[in-house]
């Protein structure tokens, strides 16, 4: 049976967490129609390990101002203009 290989963002948080020192990373999320930026001990702390917050709500994660995953948010269902105005205040 083959192991399954870890995911962009599982790397970054267990090297964050593990390796490294979480206070130095920043995770953006989206929180219904608007994206929340808190350190990492924060995010995991207010995801309760990932079970209120899932991975798939992550937009970024940063280490001071290097981006190191993004994902495009915009879907459909979001109106685009107010998801822009909030991730442009928020960096």
């Amino acid at each position: 049976m083959r192991k399954k290989r870890k995911g962009r963002l599982e790397e970054i948080f267990s090297k964050a967490l593990y390796a490294d020192d979480p206070d130095l990373y920043s995770v953006s999320y989206r929180d219904f129609d608007s994206i929340v930026e808190v350190p990492l001990s924060e995010f995991i702390r207010v995801s309760e390990n990932f079970e209120v917050i899932p991975c798939t709500r992550i937009f970024s994660v940063r280490k001071g101002s290097t981006v190191l995953y993004s994902k495009s948010i915009f879907t459909p269902s979001f109106d685009d203009r107010k998801m822009q105005r909030d991730i442009k205040a928020n960096y």
